[in-house]
């Protein structure tokens, strides 16, 4: 599966992005993240570092409410398929 090209048309960027990707996710994995967290780690205003909004468009993350109503973020099973193919490990709070 190939990781997501960044939105620039060069190779560079998506070379830069691509392990970002990775992070990205392995880090939501690592326990249920708040999407403000999320926004506060990961928002960039660099056009060529969009993770946020490539991990969105390559259906990597979803945001949904939990329990408490309050907004989520985790990875999806093409992320952590994504993850399992790059040799990621996905490790999970206990």
């Amino acid at each position: 599966m190939p990781i997501p090209a960044a939105r620039a048309p060069d190779d560079v960027t998506a070379t830069i992005t691509a392990p970002l990707i990775l992070d990205f996710l392995e880090w939501l994995t690592r326990e249920p993240r708040a999407y403000a967290e999320v926004m506060d780690a990961w928002r960039t205003s660099c056009p060529r570092l969009t993770i946020w909004e490539d991990a969105v468009d390559g259906g990597y993350v979803v945001r949904k409410r939990d329990g408490r109503m309050e907004v989520v973020v985790e990875v999806t099973p093409l992320g952590h398929r994504l993850l399992d193919e790059a040799g990621r490990s996905r490790r999970r709070a206990s």
